[in-house]
Parts: C-alpha cells; sequence; structure tokens
C-alpha cells in the first residue's frame, strides 16, 4: 500500500507559478510511475503530467506543455509539479496517484490517490 499526501497549492494572480509536492509513504514509490489530475467544478478529473520510476520519461496534456514541469525525488518520496504562466481555466483540485498500468490519461488506470490541493488563479 502506499499513502499519498499532497501540499502546495494556493491562490495565485494569472500569470503567477506554483509548486505542489506529492509525498509518499511506502517502500514502492521509487519503483511507482506515478500521474498528476486536477479536476474543476462540473468537470471529470483530467491527467496532467506523468513520470515514469526513473524520471527519465515525462507526459503532459497539450494544455499545460511549455508551462509545467514534473518532476521526482526518489531519495525522499517526493514528487513535484512546477506550474509556470499559470491561468484562470488551470483552476482546479490537482491530485497525485500511482499507475497501476495501462495508459497514462484514465483516471481508472490508476491506484493510490491523495486527497488534493486546491490551485485558483485569479485573472
Amino acid at each position: 500500500q502506499m499513502q499519498l499526501v499532497e501540499s502546495g497549492g494556493g491562490l495565485v494572480q494569472a500569470g503567477g507559478s506554483l509548486r505542489l509536492s506529492c509525498a509518499a509513504s511506502g517502500r514502492t514509490f521509487s519503483r511507482s510511475t506515478m500521474g498528476w489530475f486536477r479536476q474543476a467544478p462540473g468537470k471529470e478529473r483530467e491527467f496532467v503530467a506523468g513520470i515514469t520510476w526513473t524520471g527519465g520519461s515525462t507526459y503532459y496534456t497539450d494544455s499545460v506543455k511549455g508551462r509545467f514541469t514534473v518532476s521526482r525525488d526518489n531519495a525522499k518520496n517526493t514528487m513535484y509539479l512546477q506550474l509556470n504562466s499559470l491561468k484562470p481555466e488551470d483552476t482546479a483540485v490537482y491530485y497525485c496517484a500511482v499507475l497501476r498500468g495501462g495508459t497514462y490519461y484514465f483516471p481508472t488506470n490508476y491506484d493510490y490517490w491523495g486527497q488534493g490541493t486546491q490551485v485558483t488563479v485569479s485573472s
């Protein structure tokens, strides 16, 4: 089993930056492919970014490419999401999760979700 705790969300003006963290407990973090999702009110949960267990490969949804960066520190059991050039449409609760198998893009392919952290971008 693994427990995930997100942090780092907050209120920021458009164009600003935030750094989200996902702290994991459990011995298997360093071998786990991970993902970030977000969910805005009234919308489905959507894939944002993913990273392989080595950190050697990363994946992003088109709307965040060039603005968001996913990384991880396996020694600290922590994954990060750097959010730059934020837009009001980035407002959502952001979640981290462990990929069980299959493609990055479907929430049903993930186990062990965190509780989420709110990101609000004002215009």
